[in-house]
């Protein structure tokens, strides 16, 4: 049986998109620091194919890490989380719960970039850019921490800042 956190095949592509939307949102911050590094832009891209049936999730499985492996590469925090990011959106043709996590660490790097403000910010244009079709796919993931079949399980993306934003991103969601 799937994990409820995987969603159904055009689920995932319906996420996918709002996903790479939001990593590509602080690609910027990791390109300052890596611009030679092409792994996290050719992560999003693969999202962005995958979104729009250009490529299957099958093919993609092998690749979903190697976008976030980028991380390596930075010279800061925010940096890294912006490789994360796309990471996480590459990997959403694995499993849509990724979608959360490509969120979740877009505005962990904003606020690294902005102290205070930079992750509100970047969770209310995440919220006004979710329509209603990627609402009711994200609506379908578990809430985090309930569900340990997958990344919103008790991990990293269940904990801290990053916890924060996807329950913010839940809640907000939820109404």
């Amino acid at each position: 049986m799937l994990s409820p956190q995987s969603l159904t095949e055009d689920d995932r592509r319906l996420v996918a998109r709002w996903a790479a939307d939001s990593a590509e949102r602080v690609l910027a911050v990791f390109e300052a620091e890596a611009p030679d590094d092409a792994r996290p832009r050719e992560g999003i891209a693969r999202a962005r194919c995958f979104a729009r049936g250009e490529v299957d999730a099958a093919s993609q499985i092998r690749l979903r890490f190697v976008a976030g492996r980028g991380a390596r590469s930075a010279s800061s925090a925010a940096g890294a989380a912006a490789a994360r990011a796309a990471g996480q959106a590459s990997g959403v043709a694995h499993m849509g719960a990724h979608a959360l996590g490509a969120a979740a660490y877009a505005a962990r790097a904003a606020e690294l970039v902005a102290p205070g403000h930079g992750a509100a910010a970047e969770l209310d244009w995440q919220l006004e850019r979710i329509d209603d079709p990627v609402r009711a796919a994200l609506r379908r993931l578990p809430p985090l921490g309930t569900d340990r079949s997958g990344p919103l399980g008790a991990g990293l993306l269940a904990t801290g800042a990053l916890g924060a934003h996807i329950g913010r991103i839940q809640a907000a969601l939820a109404q």
